[in-house]
């Protein structure tokens, strides 16, 4: 089967077992914002003239936003009268950026399409196009979400950390009906962007409370790291999360883990945790691009089919920051 036709059966299989998302169409904007990508497109692409980072970050925050009460923009939500900023939650803050980037978009898409497209579909198209600039697959994004009107900030615990072990991550996916694939490919998104030191600096000197490092890394890697994060340095230190090709979106991310260069706990663990589900994924997309780019699409839709609003719940904010 082609490339092309295993994302479109792979959309057809999505609509089919997601029942109740049955609203959400690829062809949702076709007769009331027809270029919505287009607009889109032209924003991201010139904020990645100076930001190298941002298709990285862009990514990350529709995967932040549907983790937390599924994909419906909570986390775009800046603290207000009843609303708790999802932003202001340890998982997201300080680390999640792009949020400017998110109301230069909104902005431009208000100026063509006024109140049509909400900020929850504006983060899953901004998340495709990023893929594909940094070298990824396009595929069919559906579309039709709505954006909530509160936030959630405790919900955050849902989140996967990077200091969980793979049976952790494993429920969190789980919990939002996501398999082992999903998670495997999703984590795949580490094939580019940066992580602070304090992410990964306990891996580097007392990993199992007796001084210590993680014994699933590379020595040689381990001696890297402890040069960009000293013991007792800046925590906020920026690494890349790819050692090989930082800026692409490629297979690459998965040939570290077999050589012990995962960088977060979380990464490492999909590969050295014996007897996992998951090595054999790895292994499987460590040998194909093309099946990774294919398995990364179809769970690109799958996450974005968690609990979206839709029909006349919540709303189209004019202001992604705030309700209307």
């Amino acid at each position: 089967m082609s490339s092309s036709s295993f994302v479109t059966a792979a959309l057809f299989l999505s609509l089919m077992v997601g029942g109740l998302n049955a609203q959400l169409s690829a062809t949702f904007y076709s007769s009331t914002c027809s270029n919505v990508s287009s607009i889109i497109r032209g924003v991201v692409e010139q904020a990645a003239q100076s930001n190298v980072r941002i298709t990285a970050s862009l990514l990350r925050l529709h995967f932040h936003d549907c983790f937390v009460n599924g994909c419906d923009a909570s986390l775009l939500l800046d603290n207000s009268d009843g609303i708790a900023s999802e932003k202001d939650a340890p998982p997201n803050a300080n680390t999640v950026v792009g949020y400017e980037v998110v109301d230069d978009i909104k902005t431009a898409v208000e100026n063509v399409c006024p109140g049509i497209v909400s900020c929850a579909d504006i983060l899953a198209i901004a998340a495709e196009i990023s893929v594909t600039l940094a070298g990824g697959r396009s595929w069919n994004v559906l579309l039709g979400r709505r954006d909530s009107r509160t936030a959630n900030q405790d919900g955050t615990s849902a989140l996967p950390s990077p200091f969980e072990t793979l049976s952790e991550i494993t429920k969190k996916f789980t919990d939002v009906g996501l398999d082992t694939t999903d998670l495997v490919a999703l984590s795949g998104a580490h094939t580019f962007g940066r992580a602070q030191c304090r992410f990964f600096s306990g891996r580097l000197y007392n990993f199992d409370g007796a001084g210590n490092p993680d014994p699933t890394l590379n020595t040689t890697y381990l001696e890297t790291l402890r040069q960009i994060c000293p013991e007792g340095g800046n925590e906020n230190t920026l690494t890349d999360l790819d050692l090989t090709t930082r800026n692409d979106f490629d297979k690459n991310y998965y040939t570290n883990l077999q050589n012990n260069h995962g960088l977060l706990q979380s990464d490492q663990e999909l590969f050295s945790t014996s007897g996992a589900a998951t090595i054999d994924i790895v292994n499987r997309f460590a040998a194909s691009q093309s099946d990774f780019f294919d398995s990364f699409a179809q769970s690109m839709i799958n996450m974005g089919n968690i609990s979206p609003l839709t029909g006349t719940n919540g709303e189209i904010r004019t202001n992604c920051r705030r309700i209307n």
